[in-house]
């Protein structure tokens, strides 16, 4: 039976044969002896490339690979995650979200949809595409090309999280703060998005959804402002739809992130 190693050089090969003769310097890179090396170079082919059919035996491989990884990382489940004290449908987590085993996670996506093209970007978006496989960029398109424009700010669409441990993705695209000082539309397009995934979710039956940090970071919303409104909004959307029995978690990325979700929700 072929390692991980082989399978990651196959892919490798496969991906650098698709763009023959295009002139892509990444298909000419020679693929490097380290296992991590050679990661960075399938992850960056990954990130470019177009949405277009891939065999079977890429994707059993491919999935094969990923589901290593993830196991390798660790797979943390949302219902053991410590609810918190002040409100049990609340919780708070720091850790990587492609890790996670929820019935939805929420990834903060660009109007095309189609995930970070940028190869090794460490951005959010990047990493649920990286880490669900190329079958993911695929069902986007397919999104897209049915909608027929760029992905509205403030909406959701759900897609299956393929070899992510979570079921459902739920793409939604955040207001964009180029100044950091976000208007009063800024404000009501963030609370959108955080409803829409709801939404989403409830439609869906999940019980479990993991959001990350809509519109901070890159898209300019300062995180303190953001936390506010996502607590307040979730909050109410809780309130108004007691029968969804959901359990929502706050995925964070830095330590001060956690503290400030943690001071909102008073714990």
């Amino acid at each position: 039976m072929p390692t991980i190693e082989e399978d990651l050089r196959f892919l490798i090969t496969e991906l650098q044969e698709e763009r023959t003769n295009t002139g892509d310097e990444l298909a000419t890179c020679p693929i490097p002896g380290t296992f991590g090396e050679a990661w960075d170079l399938f992850r960056a082919l990954c990130n470019t490339r177009l949405p277009e059919h891939v065999s079977g035996e890429f994707l059993a491989k491919q999935d094969k690979l990923l589901h290593a990884i993830i196991d390798e990382e660790g797979i943390t489940y949302a219902g053991l995650i410590p609810p918190c004290e002040s409100d049990p449908r609340f919780a708070v987590w720091r850790g990587d979200i492609t890790t996670l085993a929820a019935d939805a996670i929420v990834n903060a996506a660009n109007s095309q949809l189609l995930g970070c093209w940028v190869p090794g970007h460490y951005c959010i978006d990047n990493a649920i595409h990286t880490f669900a496989g190329v079958q993911l960029r695929i069902e986007c398109a397919a999104i897209m090309k049915a909608q027929g424009h760029e992905e509205p700010t403030g909406q959701a669409k759900v897609t299956s999280a393929y070899n992510l441990p979570s079921s459902l993705v739920i793409h939604t695209v955040g207001p964009i703060v180029e100044n950091g000082k976000p208007t009063e539309q800024h404000k009501r397009l963030l609370a959108a998005s955080y409803r829409n995934c709801l939404d989403a979710a409830a439609e869906r039956r999940c019980k479990s959804i993991a959001f990350c940090c809509i519109s901070t970071g890159a898209f300019g919303f300062p995180q303190e402002e953001a936390a506010r409104i996502a607590v307040d909004t979730v909050r109410a959307w809780l309130d108004a739809n007691p029968k969804a029995d959901m359990h929502v978690i706050f995925d964070v990325y830095t330590e001060q992130d956690e503290q400030t979700y943690r001071a909102i929700l008073g714990e």
